[in-house]
């Protein structure tokens, strides 16, 4: 090929709106149907010289697609926001060419792009080239089983920096499950993986559950709004059972029922990795729960665990909290059961329990019978009791909450804060209390942030 690079253009308007290609260009991309993955332009001394934004614009002219202004105008920045965009697997491909030479880009969006296989065949090439990219959300796709096949041929080949993949609502079923599994079982790459919002059920649980037991890279793994019952839960815990390095694993909206719980509780009792759990809507009545309570009397890993929207009583509640009390080495620092209603009574026990173990946070839905006068007094500004206290004292919020962390340091992890607040004396504060405090300082990362306490404090 002899065509030369287009001369840069004075007008953004004539760089954003190159929606016809010219005759020329009209050829060569015609001539290049065949090879429809293929990111290469084939002149390759001008691929290397062409400027990166020339190169997507030139990329856009071959694909016969208009260039996205927001991708040219972010190209130097680590995260790239592209959901909802329409680009369709042309418009991705001039995406992923644009890609294969950027060093900025570390964290790459495309959910819901309808980008289908062959824009999955463009980002999984690019990947093999481009060793910046961390972290690709290509949820919601329509990929379905080939996507699935690709994704899973790219991850055994184990050939890029990617750790973190978001795969969720792309029609995977059992088939896929499979193909994604045997490329697991194998790639440890992976650190955090999404395959929420698909078709699995319980056969693809036993796929799911045979490459938790071999694999040793995920930390994080979503499964959520599946179609997991007792036999898939089942089979993914006997999967658990061997796995040493799941921190985080989201199991709600499935079907787990008690058969499911009973398993959850013996892994618990075995697996000391597993630090967050999500078993929210899945059917687990008290006779569940009391399963699972037997398993935290052992545990010294859990910090996590959220059964919210599950048909269980004060009485599986009790069960709960009972266990986490008769174990000493528990970390458990939030329990969410947030639809159960308790009484004073629980109340009075859980105060028991966090005397045990003072980081702990139990969430459920309300108190039976407790006065509106008590009610406000319980949530009373806290950040407002700390400014009082050191406007006496002459000394700053900020020096109130450096002096709780033994390290001196502005941020502290939630549990260890929960702890110290409860455990301090100076400014008397109750659980309820620190749970809103917490709120205003964790900024969703599992530490509080004392910086956030500069802001000012609302009437």
């Amino acid at each position: 090929e002899t065509e030369t690079v287009p001369a840069p253009q004075n007008s953004d308007e004539k760089l954003y709106c190159e929606a016809d290609a010219p005759t020329a260009v009209e050829k060569e991309k015609l001539a290049r149907e065949s090879s429809e993955t293929d990111l290469e332009i084939e002149d390759t001394e001008k691929f290397f010289t062409t400027g990166q934004r020339e190169l997507y614009l030139e990329a856009c002219k071959l694909m016969g697609v208009v260039p996205v202004s927001y991708f040219i105008r972010n190209m130097e920045e680590s995260y790239m926001n592209l959901n909802h965009h329409g680009l369709g697997p042309k418009g991705t491909k001039a995406i992923a060419i644009a890609l294969v030479s950027n060093t900025t880009v570390t964290t790459l969006e495309l959910a819901d792009n309808c980008i289908m296989v062959e824009g999955v065949l463009s980002l999984v090439e690019m990947l093999q080239e481009n060793y910046y990219l961390q972290e690709m959300n290509i949820s919601d796709n329509d990929l379905g089983l080939e996507g699935a096949r690709i994704i899973s041929e790219f991850l055994q080949r184990n050939s890029s920096s990617l750790s973190e993949l978001q795969l969720s609502g792309n029609d995977f079923e059992e088939e896929s499950a499979e193909l994604l599994s045997q490329a697991l079982s194998t790639d440890y790459r992976i650190k955090t993986l999404d395959l929420s919002h698909n078709e699995f059920s319980d056969k693809g649980g036993e796929h799911l559950g045979k490459m938790l037991a071999f694999n040793v890279g995920l930390r994080s793994l979503d499964l959520s709004w599946n179609h997991f019952h007792a036999r898939g839960a089942v089979a993914l815990c006997n999967g658990l059972r061997a796995n040493v390095t799941l921190k985080k694993l989201n199991l709600s909206m499935n079907g787990l029922e008690n058969e499911g719980a009973t398993a959850l509780g013996e892994v618990l009792r075995l697996n000391n990795s597993l630090a967050y759990l999500d078993v929210s809507s899945n059917n687990i009545s008290n006779e569940g729960a009391s399963k699972i309570s037997k398993g935290l009397e052992f545990n010294e890993s859990l910090k996590v665990l959220k059964l919210f929207l599950n048909p269980m009583s004060m009485e599986g509640a009790v069960l709960l909290i009972l266990s986490i009390k008769r174990n000493p080495k528990s970390r458990m620092e939030d329990l969410d059961i947030s639809n159960v209603l308790v009484s004073e009574q629980f109340v009075k026990t859980l105060d028991g329990v966090c005397a045990v173990h003072p980081q702990l946070d139990v969430v459920y839905k309300a108190v039976q019978g407790l006065s509106a006068k008590k009610t406000l007094f319980l949530w009373m500004n806290p950040l407002k009791l700390i400014q009082s206290y050191a406007d006496q004292h002459k000394i700053t919020v900020m020096d109130f909450f450096k002096s709780l962390n033994p390290t001196g340091m502005m941020t502290m992890p939630v549990g260890e804060f929960r702890k110290a607040m409860i455990q301090q004396n100076q400014v008397p504060v109750n659980r309820y209390q620190v749970r809103e405090l917490i709120k205003k300082l964790d900024e969703k990362t599992g530490m509080v942030n004392f910086r956030s306490a500069q802001r000012p404090i609302p009437l």
